[in-house]
């Protein structure tokens, strides 16, 4: 047998797994790493977390991945080295955040990466009938393993799609096996560069768990701090609050098909971009406002999305509502969101015993652990979910 081999089926034998998760999202902040200690599988799955950090990207960093990042046209062979030159870049932080906390990597039994989203092209958005719905992470899983040393799972989008899902959300697969709470109606909501929520049902019965995205959450708030205040994000709303929502530019931005989609349905900056909110204030007659006015308008554009995606699927029904991301921490969306959604009631995640900033790569540790030990759960044949345990697997040597 294969030694490698061999070493993965005494990892899926036991009983608990140290698994390093890595999440790096579409806002480009950086590089979020959790390292779990996570026993049994399905729903008996507990995870304990051992260490987190939240290591930022230089600009350097960034405005490599943005030559590529949600672009119609990119340079082919460029994107291909970045690939493997990001997969490198995250296995020397796995390095050293292992070296900085005293972790010996004989300890680790898998690192799960999510990759770097460069594209992600459901078949609504794409409209060529010739393909299906299609994504692409990278960050090659090889190089993270030959370079650390350890197993490494990844690639976690494409098996989604491959079993009639959109490669997203995937967070409802965690989301089920940490969160579901028996005798209460919980929705997981999870404000990143796109917002989107898990309803958990208080019967935790799995063919009634939904997911979806929802439309913009940071991503364009940040896109126009950093285009004309050259700051990543708008820290505590800082700029919104001294800005007007304007209302003809907030209608002009709710007008794209994406909005009178089913659900559950998927997007992202490819869609919702600076170009977006150019041709909006175009459509409104808007362009002449101030920065601060556009501010205010893209956050409550942001709130309002995401409440009318959860009044359209349940009404006024009372719901605990969790948040997690970015923009949990901005307090204007937030108290928003408490206005238009008043029979609600909010929290961050990290009241549930995961902060809601190491959610996101604690949920690919725990899809990560699925596929190692676990088995497919049954959402049913609902669109959207298909019960399937997902990531490929790459051998350090």
């Amino acid at each position: 047998m294969n030694l490698q081999i061999e070493k993965l089926y005494k990892i899926a034998s036991k009983s608990n797994r140290n698994i390093i998760g890595l999440m790096s999202g579409t806002s480009l902040d950086g590089l979020d790493i959790v390292y779990c200690n996570i026993s049994g599988t399905g729903r008996h799955t507990d995870v304990n977390i051992k260490s987190f950090d939240s290591l930022s990207y230089d600009k350097e960093v960034k405005d490599k991945i943005r030559l590529v990042f949600a672009q119609e046209n990119v340079n082919f062979p460029y994107l291909v080295m970045l690939n493997e030159w990001l997969g490198s870049l995250h296995a020397g932080m796995v390095n050293n955040y292992l070296a900085k906390n005293n972790i010996p990597k004989d300890e680790v039994d898998a690192i799960a990466s999510h990759g770097q989203t460069v594209m992600h092209v459901p078949a609504h958005q794409h409209g060529n009938t010739a393909f299906e719905n299609a994504t692409l992470q990278i960050g090659d899983g090889d190089h993270i393993a030959v370079k650390t040393g350890i197993i490494t799972i990844s690639d976690f989008r494409q098996k989604h799609i491959a079993a009639g899902g959109e490669g997203a959300p995937l967070a409802v697969y965690g989301d089920y096996l940490i969160f579901s709470k028996i005798g209460e109606d919980r929705i997981m909501l999870n404000i990143g560069g796109i917002s989107n929520f898990t309803y958990l049902p208080g019967d935790n019965e799995a063919m009634s768990v939904f997911v979806t995205d929802t439309g913009p959450g940071n991503t364009l708030m940040d896109v126009w701090m950093n285009t004309y205040f050259d700051k990543s994000f708008d820290e505590n709303a800082e700029i919104a609050r001294q800005g007007h929502v304007n209302w003809k530019f907030l209608s002009a931005l709710k007008e794209h098909y994406f909005f009178d989609l089913g659900f559950p349905r998927t997007t992202g900056p490819e869609v919702f971009n600076i170009e977006y909110i150019q041709q909006a204030l175009k459509k409104s007659d808007q362009k002449h406002i101030s920065h601060e006015n556009v501010m205010a308008t893209l956050n409550r554009f942001s709130a309002e999305t995401i409440a009318e995606a959860i009044k359209s699927n349940f009404g006024d029904q009372i719901m605990y509502i969790y948040l997690s991301g970015g923009g949990a921490h901005n307090p204007l969306l937030v108290d928003t969101l408490q206005e238009l959604l008043p029979v609600c009631l909010f929290n961050k995640c990290d009241v549930l015993g995961i902060a809601g900033d190491s959610k996101e790569a604690v949920l690919f540790a725990v899809l990560a652990n699925e596929t190692l030990a676990g088995s497919p759960i049954d959402f049913g044949t609902r669109r959207g979910v298909p019960g399937v345990c997902m990531g490929k697997i790459s051998f350090p040597v």
